[in-house]
């Protein structure tokens, strides 16, 4: 209509004027023409030439109108029904829009085609609308009638929806084959060795791709590396049917894993006296394929023999059954095959064998009672213990009897955990021999049978009795507040042992009180302290009966006496109205009796000068209490001592008064006695001139130096722990000492080092001249030779038989707070710490400020120190011939706080430690 308007507008003569028309005739065709075109709408005037050209069309296009799924690399052409002026096709003409915006591309033309190429892919799943507009023109510039216009719809860009293995698989097969599915059809062209890579690290997995489906598949050429991380890759290379390529190279990873391993198995290699019917358990790293545990790849022999039986597997556990017992004291081997895989496909890395050995048929490996037993309970439960798991059925009253002589004891069998257990139906008699017996019917868990009778005999008990009481019978000075005990020959039964069957009296008058059983031991607590002074009488009667239900034979009655004398103050240190006590003085205060230590403290032990109160701290031990002053006290000052009647004895007795003393300081602190020792003193052992042995390996020289002026080959079992030299030690005898070794050569002793030794020697000489009775006379034996259980203050003590002994008890020194107290002890022969036997070691002990440094001990032949080893020693022992600690063999640590020196003989030490006082 366009054109025909163009016609009309124009003047109808000028469009066709080189028509030719005459008359009627002429118009007429006219007319057809104007009405044709009118009608048609396919032809136009055409301004240069005036002839009547054919209109342009497009007749298809690519993609089609309405098209979807396009691709996003789509190149779009449109086809024309006759060929065009490409000067008229361009960018202009031929637009591609997404909505509004206008895509950018390049457009040619030939032929008859028209074509946009985009400058990049299009949006998947966008709708696009392409335009011609009717500016284009065929060559004789007849251009369209209207604009074209046509849309399509992109496709979805193909994407990897899963794969084999997923992302981060862990413990993947090494013959897995790996796979990825894609979200559409896939161009088989363009999945291939390129477009699909798998490596390891930076290393490509050679393999080949294929493509089915929707699934890609790469089969790796050679199984993958157990342990190892691989990655695999899908590139945009890999395009759908409609020709869209992923967006972006999809990865993923997985690691394989490590190759199953046999972690255990049930028996053990090795193992003994195995079960005839032994299910046989392999226990695996990790999960099996349980296909292929099987009776091919998990077999059992003996020898070459396969044992029958059947395989199973549960868990990570693979089990063997056999079809039937296995043979007796027989090694049979156990074999899994490489044949057996994980649930990954992942094979074991080799076979997997093992052995074990049955064992015998049953025995009874223990019985309660034990044969031979006696004083067995009335109402006991005879057991006995097998060697293996029995056959719970065969363990009945047949095969397991009771008699007394040939009677049968009535009683009830019954079995669990391998033990065989016969309870009597009624308590067994008393003073009477039983035989129990299993017989050849017991049989284990396999059916074997045990080889012979087992057979046992025990004494039962006598009738209960009272073996002990506390108090004793007779026994005087009992606490007020006492618990009375009785104590049976034999478990009781709590039920009898009550107010009735056990009474206290004072003469015909019942003392109230609770009675309890636990053990072997009744108790009696009265409801109020004892009256003092006052004879009790406890009864036990034969109401009590054991658990068999045995009564005492006859009632059992005892008598005590209470306490009725109230604790006194007898003795005190410094001792009333002292003068010149020290400054460091530690005040005690002796008791007439064992005292309640809760009752000794600041508040009922308190000194005092003047009105001021003295701090320090209370201590009890045995019968003494302690004031510790936290300073020294004053220099010629008169200090008040009190213990108050809030101290109490253990009965709750206290003090019938308060108990007051005085005394007064010195004006200075004596000054510490002159050493004598001179360069003996940095000696903890000195061997004279036969030298020194060590026979233990745990012997410890703290603080000083060992030496002797013999040769260094007489030292034995030593190591200086300043230069490391070592004096023949073994693994026996390891002794250090933390100074120096000091010997004559040869090496490592030297010239220099026995000159020390000598100097040593001479100076120990001197000392022992210095504590010897000729320089120290007047010398004391309180104990007649035995120091043993002695309280000793300083000063000097000689031996009068010649020999001294610490054998009764540890020998205790009392400073009484000086520190500059001083004991010497003299003895013409021997000096003998301890006694034989495991508990025979002895000790002295020092208090009150007695110091180690202070003792010292003149031998005038030899010393032994504690034989049987333990105990510690102390003070400076100065022997004429030798000292010997502990003895060869002994593991039991002696201590020595002081010097062993002798002058003559060897010093002989094993497992000792000497700490040498400074």
């Amino acid at each position: 209509m366009r054109n025909l308007i163009y016609a009309i507008t124009r003047g109808i003569v000028s469009p066709f004027r080189k028509i030719k028309y005459t008359g009627l005739t002429g118009k007429f065709w006219l007319i057809m023409i104007l009405f044709g075109l009118i009608t048609a709408g396919c032809k136009k005037v055409v301004e240069e030439t005036g002839t009547i050209g054919i209109c342009p069309v497009v007749v298809s296009t690519d993609p089609a109108a309405g098209a979807i799924n396009v691709p996003t690399n789509k190149i779009i052409t449109a086809t024309f029904n006759e060929p065009m002026d490409p000067a008229s096709i361009n960018t202009e003409t031929f637009v591609l829009k997404q909505g509004t915006t206008q895509i950018f591309g390049t457009v040619t033309y030939s032929g008859l085609v028209a074509t946009f190429t985009p400058s990049g892919p299009l949006t998947a799943n966008t709708v696009y609308t392409a335009l011609i507009t009717n500016r284009v023109k065929d060559p004789a510039k007849n251009a369209m009638i209207a604009d074209y216009t046509w849309t399509f719809n992109t496709g979805a860009v193909p994407t990897v929806v899963a794969t084999n293995p997923v992302n981060g698989a862990t413990d993947v097969g090494f013959n897995k084959i790996i796979t990825a599915t894609f979200s559409t059809n896939m161009d088989p062209l363009t999945i291939n060795s390129t477009t699909f890579v798998v490596r390891q690290g930076v290393t490509p997995v050679a393999g080949t791709v294929s493509y089915a489906g929707m699934i890609a598949t790469f089969t790796p050429s050679n199984p993958l590396i157990p342990n190892a991380a691989y990655t695999a890759t899908i590139t945009t290379g890999a395009k759908d049917v409609g020709g869209n390529a992923l967006a972006a190279n999809y990865n993923w990873s997985f690691a394989t894993g490590a190759p199953p391993q046999v972690l255990s198995t049930d028996p053990a290699n090795g193992a003994t006296n195995v079960m005839l019917n032994k299910v046989v358990n392999v226990v695996f790293s990790k999960n099996m394929d349980a296909s292929t545990i099987n009776a091919t790849n998990f077999t059992i022999k003996q020898g070459t023999t396969t044992v029958a039986g059947t395989v199973s597997y549960s868990g990570k556990t693979a089990s063997f059954t056999p079809a039937g017992l296995y043979a007796v004291n027989t090694v049979y081997t156990g074999t899994v095959t490489t044949g057996a895989k994980d649930s990954s496909g992942n094979a074991l890395p080799a076979n997997y064998t093992w052995s074990f050995t049955t064992g015998n048929a049953p025995v009874v490996v223990s019985t309660d009672p034990a044969n031979g037993d006696i004083n067995v309970a009335l109402n006991k439960v005879v057991t006995a213990s097998f060697s293996t798991a029995m056959s719970a059925p065969t363990i009945n009253n047949t095969t397991f009897t009771l008699r007394q002589g040939s009677t049968n004891v009535a009683g009830v069998v019954t079995y669990a955990n391998s033990k065989a257990s016969f309870t009597p139906a009624a308590p067994l008699a008393v003073n009477t021999v039983y035989t129990g017996t299993i017989t050849t019917g017991a049989r284990d868990s396999a059916g074997v049978a045990m080889a012979a009778n087992y057979t046992w005999s025990f004494t039962t008990a006598s009738a209960p009795t009272v073996i002990s009481t506390d108090p004793a019978n007779g026994e005087i000075n009992v606490a007020l507040n006492k618990l009375i005990t009785a104590s049976f020959s034999t478990a009781m039964n709590p039920a009898t042992i009550d107010g009735n069957s056990f009474t206290l009296k004072q003469g015909t008058t019942t003392v109230n009180g609770v009675v309890g059983y636990a053990g072997t031991m009744a108790s009696f607590k009265p409801n109020l302290p004892l009256s003092p002074n006052t004879v009790y009488t406890g009864t036990i009667t034969t109401a009590a009966k054991d658990l068999a239900g045995n009564p005492l034979q006859s009632n059992y009655t005892w008598t005590f006496t209470t306490t009725g004398n109230p604790p006194t103050v007898i003795s005190t240190d410094p001792a009333p109205n002292a003068t010149g006590v020290i400054l460091s003085k530690i005040v005690t205060a002796t008791f007439s009796k064992a005292m309640d230590p809760a009752t000794i403290n600041v508040l009922t032990f308190t000194l005092q000068q003047g009105v001021t109160p003295v701090v320090g701290t209370v201590t009890y031990s045995g019968t003494t209490a302690s004031f510790n002053p936290t300073a020294d006290l004053a220099a010629n000052t008169e200090y008040t001592a009190t213990i108050t009647t809030g101290a109490r004895d253990q009965t709750g007795n206290a003090l019938a008064a308060n108990y007051v003393w005085k005394f007064t300081t010195t004006a200075a602190p004596l000054p510490p006695p002159p050493s004598f020792l001179g360069t003996a003193a940095m000696f903890g052992a000195f061997g004279g001139n036969a030298g020194i042995t060590n026979e233990g390996i745990n012997t410890v020289i703290n603080g000083g130096s060992i030496g002797t002026t013999a040769a260094s080959t007489l030292i034995t079992g030593f190591h200086d722990g300043t230069t490391g030299d070592v004096y023949t030690e073994t693994p026996l005898n390891k002794g250090l000492v933390t100074g120096r070794i000091y010997t004559s050569p040869p090496p490592p002793g030297t010239a220099a080092s026995g000159a020390i030794a000598a100097q040593g020697l001479a100076d120990a000489n001197l000392a022992y001249l210095v504590i010897s009775p000729a320089s120290k006379p007047g010398g004391t034996d309180p104990g007649a030779g035995e120091l043993g259980n002695l309280t000793l203050a300083p000063g000097v003590y000689r031996a009068a038989g010649g020999t001294f002994k610490i054998s009764m008890g540890d020998l205790t020194l009392d400073a009484k707070g000086d520190p500059n107290a001083e004991w010497i002890f003299q003895t013409a022969a021997g000096l003998t710490v301890g006694v034989a036997g495991p508990s025979g070691a002895k000790s002295v002990k020092l208090i009150n400020g007695a110091l180690a440094k202070n003792v010292y001990w003149y031998v005038g032949s030899a010393a032994t120190i504690n034989g049987a080893g333990g105990g510690v020693m102390v003070g400076t022992i100065i022997s004429s011939a030798g000292v010997t600690f502990s003895t060869s063999g002994n593991n039991v640590q002696t201590v020595l706080n002081g010097r062993a020196l002798s002058l003559v003989a060897s010093v002989t030490m094993t497992n000792t430690t000497i700490n040498i006082p400074k």
